[in-house]
């Protein structure tokens, strides 16, 4: 009996032990997750610069990992908001629906977006009506704009874009209806492409082609447009000529993480506003 009653003992010890272990490993992990992990969803018009500064923020900070993924704006915006993501990105200001999610807004930097097309295109600028114009599907013809006699091929962005959104917006792309709800006038044969790179990859290989661009990305695959004159510059954007742009936002919750308050912080320090600085503007 008191053999029995000894195994009986052991076996019910082994199985507390056993129960501990993985409670504790339970623990440890949901721990490390919350201090060690981000996820941070939405904006392609935000993501480089987000991802430079996660590079820089995890060579700092041993063990910290931070996955970035452009989708988007709109989805960038439901992320936080679902809590399906640490922190949302956002090229555009919030819809007034959104704003009733309460979210925390964080503006990290200043954006502009650039009208571009190929560099083989022998336009230099456009009005701000000009460019609304050819967006319609006014103005067909790169003739009428002072430029060859080719057909002009418009590259817009899918729908739910921040950087559609805020350039629609912008240059007055937007109409209402009768009864009085927003629509975009946008030509109705312009060539969708997903992201800012496939915009500046569309742009880059066809001739005729115009479309818009995060500052972010621009690069000599491209051209860009002096618009009323004025170039697409950062200095441009600080003095108030050139009127195209927007701001970069962080979304995040009330029940954000440790690691998403101070990566955050860090990104408004001095180190992450002067990698902000690289290309577009600091909010400092």
């Amino acid at each position: 009996m008191k053999s029995i009653s000894r195994k009986l003992v052991s076996i019910l010890l082994i199985g507390i032990l056993v129960v501990g272990m993985f409670s504790g490993c339970s623990k440890a992990n949901d721990g490390g997750s919350n201090e060690k992990y981000l996820s941070i969803v939405g904006s392609t018009s935000v993501t480089p610069v987000l991802t430079k500064l996660a590079d820089s923020y995890t060579a700092l900070n041993d063990g910290v990992k931070i996955d970035v993924q452009g989708i988007g704006s709109s989805a960038g915006v439901k992320a936080a908001y679902d809590k399906s993501a640490d922190i949302g990105m956002s090229s555009r200001n919030l819809k007034e629906a959104e704003k009733e999610w309460n979210l925390i807004e964080t503006t990290i930097a200043y954006d502009g977006i650039a009208i571009s097309v190929n560099p083989n295109n022998t336009v230099e600028k456009l009005t701000i009506e000009q460019v609304k114009d050819i967006f319609k599907g006014t103005i067909t013809n790169w003739n009428e704009v002072g430029g060859k006699d080719e057909e002009i091929l418009v590259i817009s962005r899918e729908s739910g874009s921040g950087t559609r959104g805020a350039f629609e917006g912008l240059v007055k792309l937007e109409e209402k209806d009768a009864d009085g709800n927003k629509f975009s006038a946008l030509i109705e044969d312009a060539l969708i492409a997903d992201g800012n790179g496939a915009v500046k990859a569309n742009v880059a290989s066809k001739d005729n082609a115009i479309g818009y661009l995060s500052f972010s990305y621009l690069d000599s695959s491209i051209k860009t447009l002096k618009i009323n004159d004025v170039e697409p510059l950062v200095e441009n954007i600080e003095n108030g000529t050139y009127k195209i742009s927007r701001p970069f936002l962080l979304l995040t919750n009330d029940e954000s993480s440790k690691v998403a308050s101070n990566f955050i912080e860090y990104i408004l320090s001095d180190e992450g506003q002067d990698i902000i600085a690289e290309k577009l503007i600091s909010v400092k």
